[in-house]
């Protein structure tokens, strides 16, 4: 397995929150739902995403962005007029006025997921936002920009016109569809711009290709609770220990068993965070022989103990349970 399906693997949508907006310039809308990732799209027209803590960045037609981090951010018409938000998508997954009152969604629904002012709009923005937590997550948002952009002409891999199918529909099971064609969405707009050659993809995505890094690296995802060593990890690379350590270190900027480290304790954080499992079956699942060499690793990397990970989280998880609207 290579690392970035590895943890792409544990980054999945899961009623995630998509929608169209049909618009006529001038228009902006805000989105302060604190999502970890949100991808944005102009079907038709142009438009700009402005973070609340970055530069505006031009989105052209069918131009592929994604959003990164929960800090505020808005998509305008233009970047420069000052319009009055035609609503904010707020955490509580409501729609208010700038003011703060809620707006009514018959208001300005227009159909199945999609908004505006009228269906022959001139503009037409597409957004779909993933809530998603977890240091695995992190690994991944750690090595993105705020605002990343692939051009309409340099994407490879991505079926826009499918989701764009697909959103309006309403049929049993559509909501399983939506979130399997978002993280189809977002595995290509990752990888088509790890490829743009202006970009500077992280180390461990670049390393993939390397023929002595890249076989180690698939044989820690695919087993990584394996005794693994620098000379059997050697051995998957078919070089020498020293050849290999080297290698490693100078692609990854760490050594190899402090990648492993770090690799198996993202995994142990986040099976505390999302399953029932005893500290003790976590600590064998990711390679440690018992509870209490699990912990002490995790109290080194991260500070607190196993049991501590899994409290804050609860509580994160019950935070966002009580943000989520109930249904009627």
């Amino acid at each position: 397995m290579d690392t970035l399906t590895d943890v792409l693997d544990h980054i999945r949508s899961a009623g995630a929150l998509l929608g169209q907006n049909l618009i006529t310039p001038p228009w902006s809308i805000s989105f302060t739902d604190r999502a970890s990732m949100t991808l944005v799209t102009m079907l038709r027209g142009e438009g700009w995403i402005v973070p609340d803590d970055t530069s505006p960045v031009r989105l052209r037609n069918r131009d592929l962005a994604i959003v990164t981090g929960p800090t505020p951010f808005s998509v305008t018409s233009d970047p420069d007029a000052g319009s009055e938000p035609f609503y904010v998508l707020t955490e509580a997954g409501t729609c208010t006025d700038a003011a703060g009152n809620v707006i009514s969604e018959e208001s300005i629904s227009l159909g199945v997921r999609t908004c505006g002012t009228h269906l022959d709009a001139e503009h037409a923005l597409l957004t779909g936002s993933y809530t998603t937590a977890g240091r695995i997550a992190d690994r991944l948002l750690n090595a993105l920009p705020r605002v990343l952009v692939v051009p309409r002409q340099r994407q490879q891999s991505v079926p826009l016109e499918l989701l764009e199918a697909e959103i309006t529909r309403d049929e049993p099971g559509q909501q399983a569809v939506l979130d399997r064609l978002l993280d189809l969405m977002l595995i290509g707009t990752l990888r088509d711009w790890f490829a743009l050659p202006e970009v500077c993809a992280p180390q461990w995505y670049r390393a993939t290709a390397d023929p002595i890094v890249g076989a180690a690296l698939r044989a820690i995802h695919d087993q990584p609770a394996r005794p693994w060593t620098i000379e059997t990890l050697a051995r998957q690379a078919k070089v020498s220990r020293a050849t290999f350590a080297r290698r490693f270190t100078d692609l990854m900027d760490e050594p190899p068993i402090t990648y492993l480290t770090k690799w198996r304790l993202c995994l142990a954080a986040d099976l505390l965070q999302r399953s029932d499992d005893t500290v003790d079956s976590i600590a064998r699942q990711v390679g440690y022989t018992n509870a209490y060499a699990l912990s002490t690793a995790f109290r080194r990397e991260y500070g607190i103990r196993p049991s501590q990970q899994r409290a804050m989280s609860a509580r994160r998880a019950s935070y966002r349970r009580s943000q989520t609207p109930r249904a009627t």
